[in-house]
C-alpha cells in the first residue's frame, strides 16, 4: 500500500500569523503562551499543520495493513471551545500525571483544556515530554 495522504499536512503559514487571527482574544493569548511553552520545551521549530494545528517535529507511522504516513510529534491548537494539545502516543501509563494536572478532558491523543489557569504547567510539561520520549523510542521521528 502506498504512503497515506493525511488530511493534515504542513503548510507555509507561520504560527505567529495564524495566532494573530485566533478569536477570542483570551484564546489567542493562551495560544501565544503555549507557543512559547512548546518552543522552550521541545527546542523544535513550530510549523502549521493544516489550518489550525501548531506542530513540533514529526513521526512516521506504518500500520500492519501497510498504510503509512507522517504526523506531528506533539503540538496544540487554540480552538474556540478549548485548547487542544496533541500527546501522540495517547495516555498509556499517565493516570497519575493526569490526576495531578488539573481540570481537563482527554480523547485518544488529545488533551482538552478550557483555560491554562486550570492546569499545573509543570505537570503538563511532564506529560508532553513523556509523549515525546515515547514517540522517539517507538517511531522514526524527525526534528524539523
Amino acid at each position: 500500500m502506498a504512503k497515506a495522504t493525511n488530511l493534515t499536512q504542513p503548510t507555509t503559514v507561520s504560527p505567529q500569523d495564524f495566532l494573530a487571527t485566533v478569536e477570542p482574544a483570551r484564546r489567542r493569548d493562551e495560544g501565544l503562551e503555549l507557543l512559547a511553552f512548546f518552543d522552550q520545551l521541545t527546542g523544535l521549530p513550530a510549523k502549521m499543520w493544516g489550518p489550525t494545528i501548531i506542530g513540533y517535529g514529526r513521526y512516521h507511522y506504518k500500520y500492519e495493513s501497510g498504510r503509512e504516513g507522517d504526523m506531528i510529534l506533539t503540538g496544540f491548537s487554540p480552538r474556540k471551545t478549548a485548547l487542544t494539545l496533541y500527546i501522540m502516543p495517547g495516555y498509556r501509563h499517565m493516570t497519575e500525571k493526569l490526576a495531578r494536572l488539573g481540570k481537563h478532558k482527554i480523547g485518544k491523543s488529545c488533551l482538552h483544556i478550557n483555560k491554562l489557569a486550570d492546569v499545573d504547567m509543570a505537570v503538563l510539561e511532564e506529560i508532553v515530554l513523556d509523549g515525546i520520549d515515547y514517540m522517539r523510542t517507538h517511531y522514526e521521528t524527525f526534528d524539523e
